[in-house]
């Protein structure tokens, strides 16, 4: 059983580092910044960082490889279908792929660029490291793709185990379920998450990792179907038809200038 931490960098995004207990190497997961994973190295010597998987081109998640690469020589692992300097196994939609002794899922899932991939982690508590693709309660922006496009991406992971743990790189949780509540006022589920997460970041604790069961009891992006989010859009004038993607583009403009 792998542990999977975060590492903290910039103002909210987290850099996950998973680790083997039994072979003491470790992994990183959208490095934006060497830092923050060379001392946790430096603190930690017995460990040896061996892979790194990139989401997508992003400047925060890619801006350290090439110091990790230097420092220590790991694979780095990224998307085929985008340019990222470093990459040394390209990976396609579909390819599976070994990582600290588990087997892992690469997921194409366009939207907030149109080389996204998630990382979908098999086994016992599988695990989704879903990069500016889907947040909790929340989904990325659309600096690429289409609405289409990034509808389908979240219908894909949707459609993985509920059980599945997620691991996003950004906190922003607390804003996300704002929206969510404005869109959704009288769900309980998400009521009990904004005070979930409120008191964990009072604490100064993050909000990661959530489930995949409560994005698909919580996140309105994952629930375009809902008649209370159709007529809160319809309330505030923003339906432009009853489809899920046509609901899912509203719900995106919305987000965008909340």
């Amino acid at each position: 059983m792998l542990t999977i931490t975060a590492l903290p960098a910039f103002n909210d995004n987290y850099i996950w580092l998973l680790q083997n207990p039994a072979t003491l190497a470790c992994a990183v997961v959208d490095p934006g910044d060497a830092n923050p994973v060379l001392q946790w190295l430096q603190h930690n010597p017995q460990w040896t960082l061996t892979d790194i998987l990139i989401t997508h081109h992003h400047q925060d998640h890619t801006g350290g490889i090439s110091a990790l690469k230097q420092a220590t020589r790991a694979r780095v692992y990224g998307p085929q279908q985008e340019s990222i300097a470093g990459i040394d196994l390209p990976l396609a939609d579909g390819q599976h792929f070994q990582l600290l002794g588990q087997s892992v899922l690469c997921l194409h899932v366009p939207g907030h660029t149109l080389g996204h991939v998630a990382y979908y982690m098999e086994g016992q508590q599988p695990a989704l490291f879903s990069g500016d693709t889907l947040f909790m309660a929340g989904c990325g922006r659309l600096f690429e793709g289409t609405p289409l496009q990034m509808y389908q991406s979240l219908q894909r992971l949707a459609a993985l185990p509920s059980s599945t743990r997620l691991y996003c790189t950004h906190e922003y949780s607390l804003s996300n379920l704002a929206f969510a509540i404005a869109v959704d006022p009288a769900n309980p589920a998400l009521l009990a998450q904004r005070a979930r997460v409120e008191k964990l970041r009072e604490r100064g604790d993050i909000s990661l990792p959530g489930s995949l069961a409560e994005e698909l009891a919580t996140n309105p992006f994952l629930r375009c179907s809902e008649p209370a989010i159709l007529d809160t859009l319809a309330h505030n004038n923003r339906l432009q038809g009853r489809e899920p993607v046509a609901v899912f583009t509203a719900l995106r403009a919305w987000k965008d200038t909340f």
